[in-house]
């Protein structure tokens, strides 16, 4: 646990039950042929829907418990790392994947009523948090920072050569296809829409919405998040317009980490409701709406327009 005085923060790195604490067994039933009690098995889905309730509660009760042990004017926000110590199937090298990523400003956290809301729809809805989606898989997210680099602010260097040619700022190509589309949704956010990110099964080719209510924004928009390190082609402009038809949507976006090709660009334009947003583009909404330097590691510059 570490404390960020100038924003009022509590970072906790926590460590979170293992698979092993859910009961995979429902209950039991006397077999009088046998004189023999056996177990009945619980579902599979049931207990990964139980692991995944359990995380999300511990999380909750631990800001919880620190947001209340503290005054508001030490503290203001908790950030809570949860890992889980495994095993790496693969390798069979111990691992310790991130499951959950999340931080609770003081004055939205107090509006909670703990005992009566759901934990994972307050988590992902209300708090925006980064949640595994398979935590009982050990399904790791990684987070835009990582607590070791928290904790290597508070660390003294022998001389400033060790840092040169160093770039510690959050790379968006590093993240997963589900981490990027979960944060561009926080990115919207940010911007004061209302977004959920979609599931990865059968999204229709939305990987978010967001509505606002703002006159000139108006409606539902959709939106086609994709991290790439190369140009993004129009048959993906095209794709989201006929989801726009489907869906009744009133505006379309497509957020790349690269860039789109000129013809892409042309027919966002011939059809009027689709806006495109770029590499710099992104990174100056991320610095504007979430105060984040970020980088994005292309492997070229993009194409300058004129």
């Amino acid at each position: 646990m570490i404390y960020r005085p100038d924003p009022r923060e509590v970072v906790v790195e926590w460590e979170l039950p293992p698979q092993s604490i859910m009961p995979v067994e429902r209950g039991y039933k006397y077999v009088a042929a046998r004189d023999a009690i056996d177990p009945v098995a619980r579902p599979e889905r049931e207990i990964k829907e139980r692991y995944a309730n359990l995380v999300a509660r511990v999380a909750l009760r631990t800001m919880h418990e620190i947001l209340i042990s503290t005054p508001a004017s030490v503290v203001d926000a908790v950030t809570f790392y949860g890992y889980v110590s495994s095993i790496d199937p693969g390798t069979g090298q111990p691992a310790r994947p991130l499951l959950l990523n999340v931080t609770a400003p003081r004055a939205r956290f107090e509006t909670f009523v703990l005992a009566a809301l759901d934990p994972i729809v307050c988590l992902i809805d209300k708090l925006t948090a980064l949640v595994s989606p398979n935590p009982y898989d050990l399904e790791p997210v990684r987070p835009l920072v990582n607590f070791d680099s928290l904790l290597a602010q508070f660390k003294f260097v022998a001389g400033a050569d060790v840092i040169v040619g160093l770039d510690s700022r959050p790379d968006l190509l590093a993240m997963s296809p589900f981490e990027f589309e979960t944060f561009v949704k926080q990115l919207f956010e940010a911007m004061g829409m209302k977004a959920w990110k979609t599931q990865d099964v059968k999204d229709d080719g939305v990987d978010a919405v967001a509505v606002s209510e703002a006159p000139v924004f108006g409606g539902l928009c959709v939106i086609q998040a994709k991290r790439s390190r190369y140009a993004v082609g129009i048959d993906v402009v095209r794709a989201l317009a006929g989801t726009m038809e489907d869906k009744h949507a009133t505006k379309g976006m497509v957020v790349t980490t690269s860039w789109v090709t000129k013809d892409g660009h042309a027919f966002a334009t011939r059809h009027g409701r689709i806006e495109i947003i770029e590499c710099d583009h992104l990174k100056y909404l991320c610095k504007e709406h979430l105060d984040l330097d970020v980088l994005i590691s292309l492997p070229k510059p993009p194409p300058r327009r004129s």
